[in-house]
C-alpha cells in the first residue's frame, strides 16, 4: 500500500461538494501539519512512552533483570537491522500510516510477554517478543521521526520536537506514577499483573490512533516542505534503482556520517542508568517514582532544547553551535556527578546493600534521585539536538526518512551493545566510563557538520510537488 492509497478516502471526502461546514473544519484540522505532529506525539505517548515506563523501573519491573536485559538486546538489534536495511529507504512506498500500523502493535505484545512471565517465568517468550518489538519499532520510529522533522519548517522544528518530547515522555511519567501507586505496598520487587494489563490497553489504543495519520501529499498549504510525486511512489524496478542509489548517496554523505557516533550513542546510557543506577539502588516503589521523575526531566529537557534551537533571531549555524556547547558543558557536569555517585554506590554493593533505598530516606535518597533526574534531562537534550540537526539537512520527506532510518538503526545498535554489556554483568563503573567516553567522543566527531551547516535554507533539493494532489487537499 502506498502513502497515496492510505489517504484516498480523505481526498475523496474533500472533493465531495456536499461537505458540510462542520466537516470542513474537521478536515482542515486533520490536514494541518501541527495536528499531525500532535497526533504522532499522542501515539508515541501510548506506545514507546508506556514501554519506557516499563523499562525505566529497572528490569522491566522484574527482580531478575537479566531476562529484560537480553530482551532489550534483541529489541535493539532487530530495530537496527530493519531500519538500516530497508525501512528508511522504502518509507516513501509505505507512507507513515502503514508504517505505524505495521509497527505499533508490537509494543502491546511485549507488555503481554511480561504479563505471561509473571505467571509462567517463560523467559524465551519475553526475548522473542522483544525481537518482534524491534522490527515493529523500526517502522514506528522512522515514521515518527520523519513526521516530526518534516511537517514543520526551519523556524518551528525545535518547538515541534519540544511538543513531541513533552507528550511522548508524559506517557513514561504517567505510566511510572501509576506503577508507583499500584506497587506502593508491594514487597515482592515484581510489578503486579494489573500494571501490565493497564499498559497493554493503553498501547493498543495508541496503535488504533495510527489510522488517522496523514502523509505529506494530503497536508494543507500550511505545510511548506517537499511532497512525494505520484510517479516516484510506484513500486517498479526503475523507481527501486533510484531509491537505492539516492539512499546510498544520502547515507554516505560525509556531513551525515559525522553525526553517526552521536546517533549510536543516543540509547547507550539507558542500560546503565535504568538497571544499575535505578534498578540496583532503590526498592520497587521508589524505582517507579524515580522513573516518573526521569521522564518528567525528559519533558523539561526537550522543552528547553527545543526552544533554544528555535531562537530565530540568530542563524541556524549559530543555533547548532549553541546546542552543541550545551551538550558538552552539561554532559561534563552531569557525568562528573555520576562518577561521584558510582564510587559511593560501589562501596554500598561491596557491603551487600542493593535495592534498599526508599524515597522516604531523606538525604540518602535525594542525591541519587537528582542525579537520575538530570540523566533524564540530558537524554532529552541529546535526542532533541539529534532530531533538530537531522531536519536541518533537508525538508524533503524522502531524504529525512533515510537519515532518520540511519538514526533509528544506529541508536538501537548502540543500545543493543550496551544492554548486552549490562546483561553480561560488566561492572557498573566500567559501564559508566563507557557512557561518558562515548558521549564526549561523539560530540567531537560531530564538530565538522556543526561548523559547516548552512546559515539559512536547505542544502538538499526539494522533491517535486504533486500540484494536483496539493490543490485537492486544500480546504
Amino acid at each position: 500500500m502506498s502513502a497515496t492509497k492510505s489517504g484516498t478516502d480523505v481526498t475523496s471526502s474533500i472533493q465531495n461538494s456536499d461537505v458540510t461546514p462542520s466537516r470542513s473544519i474537521l478536515l482542515k484540522i486533520y490536514h494541518d501539519p501541527w495536528f499531525q505532529v500532535f497526533l504522532i506525539s499522542l501515539i508515541s505517548f501510548c506506545n514507546p512512552g508506556m514501554y519506557n515506563a516499563l523499562t525505566g523501573m529497572g528490569g522491566s519491573g522484574q527482580v531478575d533483570s537479566t531476562v529484560a536485559a537480553n530482551s532489550n538486546v534483541a529489541t535493539h538489534a532487530c530495530t537496527a537491522g530493519a531500519a538500516l536495511v530497508f525501512v528508511g529507504a522504502f518509507y516513501k512506498y509505505l507512507g507513515p500510516r502503514l508504517s505505524l500500523l505495521l509497527g505499533g502493535w508490537t509494543y502491546a505484545l511485549y507488555a503481554g510477554s511480561l504479563l505471561n512471565f509473571n505467571r509462567t517465568a517463560n523467559g524465551p517468550f519475553v526475548i522473542a517478543a522483544g525481537a518482534l518489538l524491534g522490527l515493529g519499532a523500526a517502522f514506528f520510529w522512522v515514521a515518527q521521526g520523519t513526521i516530526m522533522v518534516t511537517y514543520t519548517n526551519d523556524s518551528t522544528r525545535g518547538r515541534a520536537i519540544a511538543l513531541f518530547w513533552v507528550i511522548f515522555n508524559l506517557g513514561g511519567a504517567i505510566g511510572s506514577l501509576a506503577s508507583f501507586g499500584l506497587n506502593y505496598h508491594s514487597k515482592s520487587g515484581t510489578v503486579t499483573d494489573s500494571t501490565y494489563i493497564a499498559y497493554i490497553v493503553v498501547m493498543l489504543f495508541g496503535w488504533v490512533l495510527s489510522v488517522f495519520v496523514s502523509s505529506t501529499e494530503f497536508l494543507s498549504r500550511k505545510y511548506s516542505g517537499g511532497r512525494i510525486s505520484e510517479e516516484s511512489k510506484k513500486l517498479n524496478w526503475a523507481n527501486l534503482k533510484i531509491t537505492i542509489f539516492e539512499s546510498i548517496k544520502i547515507v554516505f554523505d560525509w556531513k551525515v556520517m559525522c553525526l553517526y557516533p552521536m546517533f549510536f550513542n543516543a540509547n547507550v546510557f539507558y542500560s546503565y542508568q535504568q538497571n544499575d543506577v535505578n534498578g540496583m539502588t532503590f526498592n520497587l516503589r521508589t524505582r517507579s517514582l524515580n522513573s516518573a521523575l526521569y521522564w518528567i526531566a525528559q519533558m523539561v529537557g526537550g522543552l528547553l532544547m527545543g526552544y533554544i534551537l528555535d531562537i530565530n533571531q540568530i542563524n541556524r549555524r549559530t543555533r547548532a553551535k549553541i546546542g552543541w556547547a550545551i551538550l558538552l558543558v552539561t554532559g561534563m557536569v552531569i557525568w562528573g556527578g555520576g562518577y561521584k555517585f558510582q564510587v559511593w554506590d560501589d562501596k554500598r554493593l561491596r557491603n551487600g546493600l542493593k535495592q534498599d533505598i526508599d524515597y522516604k530516606a531523606g538525604s540518602v535518597f535525594l542525591g541519587p534521585m537528582f542525579l537520575y533526574f538530570f540523566y533524564g534531562a540530558y537524554d532529552a537534550f541529546w535526542q532533541a539536538y539529534c532530531y533538530w540537526i537531522i531536519g536541518a539537512q533537508s525538508h524533503d520527506p524522502v531524504v529525512n526518512a533515510v537519515i532518520v532510518g540511519a538514526y533509528s538503526a544506529l541508536k538501537p545498535a548502540g543500545g543493543a551493545m550496551a544492554w548486552r554489556v549490562n546483561a553480561n554483568g560488566v561492572s557498573a563503573m566500567t559501564q559508566f566510563a563507557m557512557n561518558w567516553g562515548l558521549t564526549i567522543g561523539s560530540l567531537v566527531v560531530a564538530v565538522p557538520t556543526v561548523l559547516t551547516l548552512n546559515k539559512a535554507g536547505y542544502a538538499a533539493e526539494q522533491t517535486e510537488v504533486d500540484t494536483k494532489t496539493f490543490e485537492d487537499v486544500e480546504v
